[in-house]
């Protein structure tokens, strides 16, 4: 159950802000963000089990990431990885809306999915299970595995806190402090989508801990209004303690 933020054209100095978790379980394998050298162009993470990502950035300042959509029925094999269309997006450096009017044809191959993107001049967003995407006005967007900006308590406790982090920029430790927030949502709040109390008490917090499935990985991407990119990212071990980080800088080729 990941967790994708965006500030989109609201601080001054930074035109666009990542801050995610990916959500997994333990044993799949997994590498840490890097150039891809398959395709040079690509910094992400990347599924070994697969070969796609959930998130990643390219040296033209476009970005993708992902999340599954809960509940929505899986296609039945040979059904492609939804982690390709974060890839693709990426190397392709296609504008928004060409990138959109594909999504329509392509959509229906894969499991449900939300994908939110941008070419670096423009934001979308594309929900599989509304079978639609549109773009995005400037905004403070949070997307986890539901349609954007569902109030689920784990993305309006977010969006508000990432909202109260800019002011602190560049100083990122706020970022870092709401991505790692373990307290779950009242019982009450929670959403219902098919799962045991437990699991959704579990899954209702930021940051998830548990011995099978948890966070995986922390990730902060920053645009400075110069053009430059900082991209960061934390993984994270079985007990949720700090297992590595990685930090690249780029300048966005034109």
């Amino acid at each position: 159950m990941c967790l994708i933020l965006v500030v989109w054209r609201v601080h001054p100095d930074y035109p666009w802000i990542v801050a995610a978790n990916r959500d997994e379980f333990h044993h799949r394998p997994t590498a840490a963000a890097r150039w891809w050298a398959d395709a040079p162009a690509i910094l992400a993470g990347r599924d070994l089990l697969a070969g796609g990502t959930w998130l990643g950035a390219n040296r033209a300042g476009a970005f993708a990431a992902l999340t599954n959509f809960r509940g929505a029925p899986l296609q039945p094999p040979p059904a492609p990885s939804r982690g390709e269309l974060v890839a693709g997006l990426l190397g392709r450096r296609g504008v928004v809306d060409e990138e959109l009017r594909a999504l329509d044809r392509i959509g229906p191959r894969y499991s449900g999915f939300n994908l939110l993107f941008s070419d670096g001049d423009r934001l979308g967003v594309y929900e599989s299970a509304a079978a639609a995407g549109r773009t995005l006005a400037p905004g403070i967007y949070g997307l986890s595995n539901h349609l954007l900006d569902t109030p689920w308590p784990k993305v309006r406790k977010a969006k508000s806190r990432l909202a109260a982090a800019l002011e602190d920029l560049p100083r990122t430790q706020r970022i870092l402090d709401l991505l790692r927030d373990e307290e779950p949502a009242a019982d009450e709040e929670l959403p219902r989508t098919g799962v045991s109390l437990e699991w959704e008490r579990l899954l209702s917090s930021a940051f998830i801990r548990s011995a099978e499935y948890g966070t995986r990985c922390s990730t902060l991407i920053t645009r400075s209004r110069t053009g430059t990119i900082d991209f960061r990212e934390w993984t994270w071990d079985r007990a949720g303690a700090p297992a590595g980080h990685v930090a690249w800088r780029f300048n966005v080729e034109r």
